[in-house]
């Protein structure tokens, strides 16, 4: 299908747009994030590109997007994104999954030797002047267990396999991970608790949904062995906050390393501020220097395939939310 407007959801000052620049003449560009700006235009666009998750902005267009075709999300989570009328619309939604995986995997593989190698104590110990030798743990032969196996979990996989890990997966449907090779086991999700209980570090990269809501909860928390390390890249809304404090605060765990929160920013009382067997990262792991223009990237991509008539990449299912 030719496409001769789109409409973007965004901040016109935006650098990471400039890409688009490339589309002129052959497509006209409306940019913005208000109603004067965009409702002008709405009706003859066929595509809109949403750069910023303002969903009611959304909801006023949407009724009156009479030419549009397609939705694209330059997030990997749509999950602010979606309302009713969008869900039962006809209207496909893609988004960037994919983007972001691999700085996400190498976040949670520094996380790993974060408590592995006991980095805190070493800052620690350089900072006092303390010459202190002790035993720090290889991630070989460890297990690494991780729930919600889709893009992400694999990415991380990737990158623990060359360590030495045995790897655990856990999804809604283990038949998709059949025969991947990254993957000694897959577990179905009502088989969790046993994944939980066989894993040294246990990665959450699950979206919000739900059916997701606070998934890791007091028994899950329980399940986990003692000295291992909870790793949280999904969504902050999937972890019960309260129990996960209570069992870093007794030492049932060895740490968590948080990338993401129920409430973010992180209110300046919450106690994973002072733990020290927590590291925390203010919901950046995936800012990279580009990560905005690798997100143009593919959506210019699958803007291609749209204009040819091929597959989209990345089709969200609306009614799951990711």
């Amino acid at each position: 299908m030719n496409v001769d407007h789109l409409l973007v959801l965004a901040d016109p000052a935006s650098p990471y747009l400039k890409q688009l620049e490339q589309l002129a003449p052959r497509i006209a560009l409306t940019v913005g994030l208000s109603e004067e700006r965009l409702v002008p235009a709405i009706e003859r666009a066929q595509v809109l590109l949403v750069g910023s998750q303002k969903k009611e902005l959304l909801r006023t267009l949407l009724p009156r997007a009479r030419a549009l075709r397609w939705i694209h999300a330059l997030s990997a989570g749509v999950e602010n994104l979606l309302f009713e009328e969008l869900i039962h619309s006809p209207l496909p939604l893609t988004n960037s999954k994919g983007v972001y995986s691999g700085s996400l995997g190498e976040f949670a593989l520094a996380a790993m030797l974060f408590f592995a190698k006991d980095l805190r104590r070493l800052v620690r110990q350089q900072g006092e002047a303390r010459w202190e030798q002790y035993t720090p743990v290889e991630l070989r032969g460890r297990t690494l267990g991780i729930l919600g196996y889709g893009d992400i979990g694999r990415s991380v996989a990737e990158r623990a396999r060359p360590f030495g890990m045995r790897v655990l997966a856990c999804r809604r449907r283990p038949s998709l991970s059949e025969g991947d090779p990254l993957v000694d086991e897959v577990f179905p999700l009502e088989r969790r608790l046993e994944m939980i209980a066989a894993s040294d570090y246990l990665l959450l990269a699950m979206p919000h949904t739900p059916g997701t809501q606070r998934l890791m909860g007091e028994a899950e928390l329980r399940a986990m062995k003692p000295q291992s390390v909870l790793i949280n890249i999904g969504r902050g809304s999937t972890v019960d906050e309260q129990a996960l404090v209570k069992a870093l605060e007794e030492g049932r765990l060895r740490g968590a390393a948080l990338d993401v929160f129920e409430t973010e920013p992180l209110p300046p009382g919450h106690a994973f501020w002072r733990l020290e067997n927590v590291l925390l990262s203010p919901h950046c792991a995936d800012q990279t220097p580009t990560w905005r223009e690798d997100a143009v990237t593919l959506f210019l991509r699958n803007l291609d395939r749209f204009e040819k008539g091929e597959p989209l990449m990345n089709v969200v299912d609306k009614e799951a939310g990711y």
